[in-house]
């Protein structure tokens, strides 16, 4: 019978050193073989070259490297990559590389599916079959990178977790590969350059403050408006704008960050009067800023863009209050990677 061999990138430093003094070896061992797995992103042991080459089939023999493969990868008109990536056990999920005049920003998955049921994106329409592990979230990063420095000449400048999946239910994992990504050990990029996205979990929102995490929070919102917003996010109804609220100033008051909202406007949902109202009262309650989202059809006719006249109501209505907006244009929409389109159709 074959004995199934453990995912070594599952063991910590320690438990590596520990490892390789078990098997009679210096614990400094571990450390080569971590910086391997981790700085050098090796994929199979024969990359060790520093190590022996009875080391290099003694780890064959005991471990594998579950490494990512990008399946598939498209270039948009604009610059924008997607990738198509495939994990350990044949299921997909996809990521995405952003490029602009000053930055390049990877927008990575953190779940196969989704846990929550937004209608108006493509992901919430697959099952969620499992979390990400923090090396599957890690390898999207490195992959994009690498996708950075050629493309574009430049190292990736900025992560969010706004790809597949909801980040705050499978916070652990996602806690444990932005330790990875930020830490010297890792691909030591700074924290503040990261920002996870989230449709608004309040339990999880008042963790992330209490563990005292250095990244960015943002909140797709979309309405400010609890009979609105459960008719788009119908897990409102579980996780109302109350607590929602009350987490997020939790948040401020131990962060003292800025929120970042997501928002898209839709044509005859949230496009009046009172959803601007409505959302600018909102603003209110914590220091933040507002990203307006063009919204990316996910071939229904259910959700449709708001109007030109309805989008500057809502910017100068938060202009007016001293409310920092920006509007976001999609990238990569023709090959279908702009926000709310990650549904494997590569």
């Amino acid at each position: 019978m074959e004995i199934k061999k453990k995912d070594i990138r599952a063991l910590t430093k320690e438990q590596l050193r520990e490892f390789f003094v078990n098997q009679g070896d210096k614990a400094f061992r571990g450390n080569q073989v971590y910086e391997w797995l981790w700085q050098k992103s090796a994929h199979n042991f024969e990359d060790m070259t520093n190590v022996s080459k009875e080391t290099r089939q003694m780890l064959e023999a005991n471990f594998v490297i579950n490494h990512i493969k990008v399946d598939t990868m498209q270039r948009s008109n604009d610059g924008t990559v997607k990738n198509a990536v495939r994990l350990h056990d044949g299921l997909i999920v996809e990521s995405v590389l952003i490029p602009t005049a000053t930055r390049t920003t990877a927008c990575v998955s953190s779940q196969v599916g989704c846990s929550l049921d937004c209608k108006f994106c493509a992901t919430a329409r697959l099952k969620r079959m499992r979390n990400l592990n923090p090396d599957e979230i890690y390898d999207q990063v490195v992959a994009i990178d690498k996708e950075s420095r050629l493309y574009h000449n430049r190292p990736l400048s900025n992560i969010v977790f706004m790809g597949m999946g909801e980040p705050l239910m499978n916070y652990n994992n996602v806690i444990k590969a932005i330790d990875k990504i930020t830490s010297p050990e890792g691909l030591g990029m700074s924290p503040k350059r990261i920002t996870v996205s989230t449709s608004g979990v309040p339990k999880m929102i008042k963790k992330m403050a209490d563990d005292e995490v250095k990244f960015n929070l943002a909140v797709s919102l979309h309405s400010a408006i609890d009979e609105v917003r459960t008719t788009i996010m119908p897990f409102n109804e579980t996780f109302p704008l109350k607590d929602l609220k009350e987490s997020l100033e939790y948040w401020y008051l131990k962060t003292n960050r800025k929120i970042s909202y997501e928002y898209v406007v839709w044509k005859g949902i949230n496009d009046a009067q009172k959803d601007i109202d409505a959302f600018v009262k909102f603003c209110k309650y914590v220091p933040c800023k507002v990203n307006i989202i063009e919204y990316n059809p996910i071939d229904d006719g259910d959700f449709q863009q708001a109007s030109n006249l309805a989008l500057e109501n809502y910017i100068n209505t938060l202009e007016k209050n001293r409310i920092v907006v920006n509007v976001r244009r999609s990238r990569g929409k023709d090959i279908d990677a702009a926000c709310g389109q990650l549904a494997n159709k590569s």
